[in-house]
């Protein structure tokens, strides 16, 4: 009998407490082109082209993806405030990335978008794990998610690569609780 593993699927829209998350469309094209050409926000993620046109036509093909759910993350005003993407399915485990929070976000962004990230992906497709890679210079980011419970399973010369388990996950969403209801509001 073959196991059957979750897929990734966008979500038009996931509401947390003060962050609402909204699938990303061509129209954010300006927003996330500013974003990831910022070199000091930027700086630890793929390079993107300063062509602007080069991310319409990325957001273009992303919208006939089926394998990921690229997210911009909004305030409890509605104004952007920052981006994270769901890929790389694998079995029952997914990557996470592309998290940018742009200067001027609520303090509580990063923990409360992080637990939206693992609410949606757990609760609501099924995973029981995660994996993904962050710069090796990125301290603070590897610092956040090595206090999330995420473990070190390899590295290169730029980058460490972490796995996190659902027991992880789980302690992790108990212990930061107060920054995520539950559950969370999902619309497909």
């Amino acid at each position: 009998m073959s196991m059957l593993w979750p897929n990734l699927r966008k979500a038009k829209r996931i509401k947390g407490k003060n962050l609402v998350f909204r699938d990303a469309t061509i129209e954010d094209a300006v927003f996330i082109h500013g974003l990831r050409t910022n070199e000091e926000k930027s700086r630890y993620l793929s390079k993107t082209s300063p062509d602007l046109e080069a991310q319409i036509r990325w957001l273009h093909n992303y919208a006939q993806t089926k394998d990921q759910a690229y997210f911009i993350i909004n305030d409890t005003f509605g104004d952007p405030i920052g981006t994270v993407r769901l890929y790389d399915p694998k079995e029952d485990s997914f990557c996470w990335g592309s998290w940018i929070l742009k200067d001027g976000a609520p303090q509580t962004a990063a923990i409360e978008s992080a637990l939206i990230v693992y609410a949606y992906a757990i609760d609501h497709l099924g995973f029981r794990r995660a994996h993904f890679d962050v710069r090796k210079e990125n301290e603070r980011v590897w610092r956040f998610h090595e206090r999330f419970g995420a473990q070190r399973v390899a590295e290169t010369d730029i980058d460490y690569y972490y796995e996190i388990g659902f027991d992880k996950i789980g302690a992790a969403r108990n212990r930061y609780k107060k920054f995520l209801p539950n559950p969370i509001e999902v619309e497909f």
